[in-house]
């Protein structure tokens, strides 16, 4: 990824800064135990596999191009023997017809002739031709010219019948090939993974258990409550997983216009279609959504040889094949070839990033291609098109026309469309129910049974009226027949009592319950540090470097009994990957935060190259070192951090705040061993009952909302906590593939397509599953009873949520820090080998 595409996690400490601790590097150190030739035994295996695989998988490629190759000439020897014997078989017709017709001249027929192979061909019939050929028989009977092509003809047959035979087996043989050729690319796939899991998991175990082991860690040796719970030093840095956002809604806001529809034959409107069916993200796309994409897409052709996508580019097209093959390779290597209606680059549409692949034209291609920015377009009118008419007929009826704008666009969001066709029934009087409609698109008619049974009608209802309120109110017994009267059937949007009941509550006593908390100490920070100068802060090291500076531990030149950390950005870097808007947000958001759960900040500063924040310094290390060094934690641990930031999301969704960038790597630990959320470049205060649009997050842990643009909103941040529980309880995230575009379409697979560990236990696999729903709305956390419904479940049984709040809770983990600068749980960093950025005077950070 670029580093306009991305936004590292270590652009704090408090901001991503890699703990001193717990680097995990990529190589396996020399030493010796068990546990180390055990794992490296296991990735020489695995990789050993993978490229035995691969060579498998191209002497396969092979053999099947030569099977192809010998069954089109088998099957072009096959249509010519076909030819001859029916040739064959129309002389011998001909000649016995003639024997037929005239026993008694034995003269070989005018218009028949025997080439000098002793084959029959025909003759023309010339009186030169018929001399030779009498005295070329001789005294040889008719009778024995037939016997001997009847002879000849089954020869042909027996032959033809031979290759016919023998193009089945090779038939057969290719099928197999074929199958075996997915098989192999499944299982090359699967051992992908598993080498990308053994990386994130098993080396950093490896190699700490190689390193020597010393006694004065900067955590306590035997912390309670966590599974291997021995720190060792490792050397080597790790690297970070990156975050990743798209541009800001404000740079789309000149595509709200007519989108420009291309014309194109039914052809390649089928042929992209199933392109689009047939791709693995793509095919979770709306019909109506897929429609407007194939209408949208523009023509475009390259010659053979030439590049149509090129490694290391930033892309921003996607492209489907219509005509033509291509070749795909990967830093010089060729990985395959592709011809057919397929999809190329999609990763391209979701957010600004470099390609992972060169793509070549083979021959000559035909393709259509979308921009981004369209496609997103796409995406964001489409929803907010649909959440806009479905208010529209909820506000119509009694029991929805007083419930409040952010409940009514809830309830839009749960809304099924449901069809009948004509004559169906969908709601029989005397029957129970717990279901109400409106009708998006039809008529239906309303009879009611009398005592005669008969159905007396009653009324027609069209487009926008609705029936059953009263299932929603408790009433479930039907007091009328509603049958469906459209020819072309009717569609309604359906909602049941359960759904209902759970998205009605009291939201104003939730969102404003902590209107009134914070105010005067935030004045008090204000007072406190008013007269503080960029001049009066002294660095003292680096605790971390990010995506657009670093971050430094510094100290207040008349005032050595504490320390703060200073994120320092370049402006210009922020301007060129067009961040401007996320890091207005990040001050405003963190400037008005009051939560023990929460990193403070304490002032912002700015110059010609750089903006400042100077926030409160957590010199605990990162959660993520800590995680990464011990393997995985247990239950009782994974729970307190767990709910330090359920505590930290109560404070955030109660003021519409949206935070998008949950993981280990923004969780830091402070002197009393208590996790604070950190780094808030992504967070977004919403307007009520609102979604946002941008795409932006981390690859493991983007809701399948956020990757499908649907609009999210807080609900994503519960997806994004349950995949943090079952990280922090294995070690690594659920959702993981080789590359982003594979990650994300392991995502959309969902939850239940993912396999527990044993140590996973039932109450945590529960709650993870609950929280990780692929409908936003049925996540816990975010329907009537809130995230208090988190808070109540059984996995937190037990659990002192008082004194979490109070800080009267012992901490599973303790960190050691020696003094306000004791930096000894994060990395050395070196100067910074860009030196300084060019001057931004543009103007847009005024109010920073």
């Amino acid at each position: 990824m670029s580093s306009s595409s991305m936004k590292s996690s270590s652009s704090a400490v408090h901001h991503g800064a890699t703990g001193k601790n717990g680097n995990t590097g990529n190589g396996s150190g020399n030493g010796s135990g068990n546990v180390s030739s055990t794992g490296a035994k296991y990735e020489r295996s695995i990789e050993d596999t993978v490229v035995a695989l691969r060579r498998e998988l191209r002497t396969v490629y092979e053999t099947l191009r030569e099977q192809n190759e010998k069954l089109v000439d088998l099957e072009k020897d096959v249509r010519d023997r076909d030819i001859s014997i029916r040739y064959l078989k129309n002389e011998y017709r001909k000649l016995k017809e003639y024997y037929q017709s005239s026993k008694s001249d034995l003269s070989v027929p005018p218009n028949f002739a025997l080439n000098g192979s002793g084959s029959v061909g025909g003759g023309g019939g010339a009186n030169k031709e018929n001399a030779m050929l009498r005295e070329h028989l001789g005294a040889a009977s008719v009778e024995d010219l037939l016997q001997k092509l009847q002879k000849e003809l089954k020869e042909k047959e027996g032959l033809v019948r031979e290759l016919n035979q023998k193009v089945i087996r090779l038939s057969n043989n290719l099928i197999y090939v074929q199958k075996e050729s997915l098989s192999k690319d499944d299982r090359l796939d699967e051992l992908q993974n598993e080498i990308d899991k053994f990386r994130q998991v098993v080396r950093p175990i490896t190699k700490a258990m190689i390193e020597k082991r010393c006694s004065e860690d900067t955590f306590d040796a035997w912390s309670p409550g966590v599974e291997n719970t021995r720190i060792l030093p490792v050397t080597e840095t790790r690297i970070k997983r990156q975050a990743i956002s798209a541009e800001p809604l404000s740079s789309l806001a000149g595509m709200q216009g007519d989108l420009i529809k291309i014309p194109k034959s039914s052809l390649s409107r089928e042929i992209i279609k199933s392109a689009i069916l047939d791709n693995d993200f793509m095919k979770n796309l709306e019909m109506t959504q897929i429609r407007e994409i194939v209408d949208c897409m523009y023509p475009v052709q390259y010659a053979a040889g030439s590049l149509i996508i090129k490694e290391g580019d930033v892309g921003s097209i996607v492209y489907v094949m219509e005509e033509g093959r291509v070749e795909v390779s990967r830093e010089g290597k060729y990985l395959s070839t592709l011809s057919g209606a397929k999809v190329l680059g999609e990763l391209a549409i979701l957010y600004h990033c470099q390609r992972t692949a060169t793509i070549t034209a083979a021959t000559d291609c035909k393709l259509w291609a979308i921009e981004r920015q369209c496609f997103q377009t796409i995406m964001m009118r489409t929803g907010l098109i649909r959440q806009a008419e479905y208010s529209d007929f909820l506000k119509s009826v009694p029991i929805f026309k007083n419930l409040p704008e952010d409940t009514l666009c809830k309830i839009s969001d749960v809304l099924e469309e449901c069809y009948y066709q004509k004559g169906d029934y969908i709601i029989r009087q005397g029957a129970r129910g717990d279901t109400f409609f409106i009708i998006s698109k039809g008529q239906v008619r309303v009879t009611i049974r009398q005592d005669t049974q008969e159905e007396k009608f009653i009324r027609t209802l069209g487009k926008g009226d609705f029936f059953g309120e009263k299932a929603l109110q408790g009433d479930d017994l039907r007091t009328a027949n509603i049958i469906c009267d459209s020819p072309e059937g009717v569609t309604c949007l359906v909602i049941d009592r359960d759904t209902f009941n759970q998205l009605i509550s009291n939201l104003d006593e939730i969102r404003n319950r902590y209107n009134d908390e914070g105010v005067s100490q935030r004045k008090k920070i204000y007072e406190e540090f008013r007269e503080v100068k960029l001049s009066d802060l002294r660095v003292i090291s680096t605790l971390g470097v990010g995506g657009f500076g670093r971050v430094e531990l510094v100290q207040l030149a008349q005032d050595k009994s504490r320390s703060f950390a200073l994120k320092q950005m370049k402006k210009a870097q922020i301007v060129e990957t067009r961040q401007q808007q996320h890091i207005m947000s990040e001050k405003e958001i963190m400037s008005e935060a009051n939560s023990d759960f929460i990193v403070k900040l304490f002032k912002t500063f700015k110059d010609r190259k750089y903006l400042y924040m100077l926030m409160e310094s957590c010199l605990g290390g990162e959660l993520w070192t800590i995680l990464r060094d011990r393997g995985h934690f247990d239950d009782g641990t994974t729970r307190f951090y767990t709910a330090c930031v359920v505590e930290a999301f109560d404070y955030l969704h109660s003021r519409n705040i949206i935070y998008r960038d949950l993981k280990p790597e923004n969780l830091l630990l402070d002197v009393s061993g208590y996790v604070k959320l950190v780094d808030f470049g992504f967070a977004k205060k919403l307007q009520s009952g609102r979604k946002t649009w941008t795409f932006c997050g981390t690859p493991e842990y983007v809701a399948p909302e956020v990757i499908l643009n649907r609009g999210h909103d807080i609900s994503a941040d519960y997806w994004s906590l349950g995949v943090l529980m079952f990280e922090l309880l294995t070690g690594t995230p659920p959702f993981t593939g080789a590359d982003p575009m594979r990650t994300y379409n392991i995502i959309l697979k969902g939850i239940d397509a993912i396999e527990f560990p044993r140590n996973i236990t039932r109450n945590a696999s529960a709650l993870i599953k609950k929280l990780c729903r692929d409908n936003p709305t049925e996540r816990l956390g975010y329907q009537r009873g809130g995230i208090s419904e988190i808070q109540k479940h059984k996995w937190f049984d037990g659990f002192y949520w008082e004194g979490l709040r109070n800080r009267s809770l012992p901490p599973p983990i303790l960190p050691k820090v020696q003094s306000v600068v004791d930096t000894a749980n994060f990395d050395d960093y070196p100067s910074d080998p860009d030196g300084p950025p060019p001057d931004d005077l543009s103007g847009w950070d005024d109010d920073f």
